[in-house]
């Protein structure tokens, strides 16, 4: 892990009337973005060859001649070959030299690689660099660990002997190496023939299948549950819910029942790859055991993942039948679905505002906060 010193060293050569909000540009950047206008900064989007329509070309900032935004919300682009290249030392200086607090999204660590972000990568990130880690599924320390330390309910694990009632297979895709390779079974089996049929059909790979996580499928809705921690009010804040829309099984969920079963070999088996992403709320009976969770994550972080969490993460949940949460994916950073909260808010994060209140608003308002109350460095990692 970089030294904190040098992060530091960073923030303080910065011009603190002129700072920039940076981000890889894909996954939640817009909403970054937007966030980021709304509290009167400027955005920088570090775009790939290849993808970078959206951000250099139909939400590019323009703004009159007092600096007011007119339309759009990215005012600057870096472009690059590759989205790792943002790495380059020069590249990074370019960085600095426009004073850019970086927002850290799951492209940058995905993209750019985790020990890359730990030890490379020394601009001041606006959240919590650590914690990241422990998205990565089967490292020691990965969020699992972190939920059973917390003593927070997640889906329990079932070796593959011993699959006797519906389970998912967590994997992943073979080919499209950002996806999953998800698959459900409910006897080892069906467990063993629907892999059989996965690797040859390259959707999963063998080490894939030896890594993979088995855990009992919880039956009822998806709900991502957007939340903020404020290291400087101390205060834990629902900004939002979003849920998936993940292909093709929403198309699978879409078919009457005589379709489903006339799906041939290529059909059968949907994939699980996230295509877009809905807002929800919920019923208030059921919202103080959504606090609930946030605190014990947010204790959990505090005592083994110091300084803990910073900023927007995410808790992704399914309630069973009897209204009780599993926690079945952790994002310890601006979650992918936050785009659903861009320009107009959520009804939690703006009643508790009273004004528009996305999750990337949130992240710029805290360094407004910070900066007014001279404690920038508590919310930089």
């Amino acid at each position: 892990m970089i030294d904190r010193s040098k992060v530091l060293e960073v923030l303080r050569g910065y011009d603190l009337k002129n700072l920039r909000i940076g981000m890889i540009a894909s996954h939640s950047a817009l909403d970054t973005a937007d966030g980021a206008v709304e509290e009167n900064f400027k955005t920088l989007a570090v775009c790939q060859e290849g993808r970078e329509k959206p951000y250099i070309k139909y939400f590019r900032a323009e703004r009159d001649q007092k600096g007011n935004v007119i339309t759009g919300m990215i005012d600057e682009v870096m472009m690059l070959k590759r989205f790792p290249d943002v790495l380059d030392p020069e590249n990074q200086d370019i960085l600095k030299e426009k004073n850019t607090l970086f927002v850290p999204n799951r492209s940058f660590t995905s993209y750019c690689g985790i020990d890359a972000v730990e030890d490379q990568f020394t601009l001041p990130l606006l959240g919590s660099r650590n914690l990241l880690r422990s998205e990565e599924r089967g490292d020691k320390r990965d969020y699992y660990w972190l939920l059973e330390k917390a003593g927070l309910p997640y889906p329990e694990p079932i070796e593959a002997e011993d699959i006797n009632q519906l389970v998912m297979v967590k994997l992943p895709h073979a080919v499209k190496t950002l996806e999953r390779g998800f698959f459900t079974a409910a006897s080892y089996e069906e467990y063993c023939q629907k892999a059989d049929l996965l690797l040859r059909q390259n959707v999963i790979d063998q080490d894939g299948i030896e890594l993979a996580r088995i855990e009992r499928y919880v039956i009822g809705p998806v709900f991502n549950l957007d939340y903020f921690y404020s290291p400087i009010t101390k205060r834990i804040e629902l900004i939002g819910i979003d849920w998936r829309f993940e292909t093709s099984l929403d198309g699978h969920c879409r078919l009457p029942a005589p379709q489903q079963l006339t799906l041939n070999e290529q059909q059968i088996n949907p994939e699980y790859t996230v295509c877009g992403h809905n807002s929800a709320t919920l019923r208030e009976s059921l919202l103080e055991k959504a606090f609930v969770l946030a605190e014990m994550y947010v204790e959990a972080t505090q005592e083994y993942y110091k300084p803990g969490i910073i900023g927007p993460f995410c808790l992704q949940t399914c309630v069973d039948k009897d209204l009780n949460f599993y926690i079945y994916d952790v994002a310890p950073r601006i979650g992918g679905g936050t785009n659903v909260h861009m320009a107009v808010g959520h009804p939690y994060g703006n009643a508790l505002w009273r004004t528009n209140m996305s999750t990337g608003r949130r992240l710029a308002r805290e360094v407004r906060i910070a900066l007014e109350n001279d404690c920038l460095e508590q919310i930089v990692t």
